[in-house]
């Protein structure tokens, strides 16, 4: 069975079609209005070997806030969708970048019980149109949606597009090691037998 999911949500502040393909080979095609999103969600689908589409249409005249975190929320709803009752899969995935400088961390579990926590000086930029403060606002989105407890570290770092960055990447990586299907794990990866 096809793991996907498909989300459409339309506001009076963004309009946001996305389309995921967890078992993909990492293609993206990514319309955000917002160029620094676009290019972290281009790497986040190809470090994830996720197939992804979104588009999105947001109110960038007032800021790129409700773009960023509305795309976050419906990531978080296709990803819950794709993993489906999660039967046989890793559960849990953690992994390191390194960008240049900087170095993040990542550690995630599905669990279905949604936490985020952000560690680290992550310093204030403005990356395009896209501050690093939504930084934060689109993590929370995607982990509180999906039913992720998601722990992001930004162990060292100066850029804060390489921080950045190293963030998406990492999260890719995790999210790839998280939904991977064990062949020995035959039912749900939990003594409770549900996620």
């Amino acid at each position: 069975m096809a793991r996907t999911g498909e989300v459409a949500r339309k506001t009076a502040e963004t309009d946001v079609a996305l389309q995921l393909a967890i078992d993909g080979t990492g293609a993206s095609q990514i319309d955000t209005g917002v160029g620094f999103l676009n290019h972290m969600l281009t790497l986040l689908s190809k470090h994830g070997m996720m197939d992804l589409q979104v588009r999105c249409k947001g109110d960038l005249e007032v800021d790129a806030h409700h773009t960023v975190e509305d795309i976050g929320l419906c990531l978080g709803q296709a990803l819950r969708q794709a993993a489906g009752d999660k039967r046989g899969i890793a559960r849990y995935g953690t992994f390191y970048v390194p960008m240049d400088e900087a170095l993040v961390r990542v550690a995630l579990d599905f669990s279905g019980r949604p936490f985020f926590v952000l560690r680290g000086a992550l310093p204030y930029a403005l990356l395009g149109q896209m501050d690093t403060g939504l930084v934060t606002e689109f993590f929370r989105a995607v982990a509180m949606e999906a039913g992720l407890t998601l722990h992001i570290d930004i162990l060292a770092g100066e850029n804060a597009h390489h921080m950045v960055e190293g963030a998406f990447k990492a999260f890719g990586r995790a999210l790839r090691a998280a939904l991977t299907l064990d062949a020995r794990e035959q039912g749900i990866p939990s003594t409770k037998g549900s996620l």
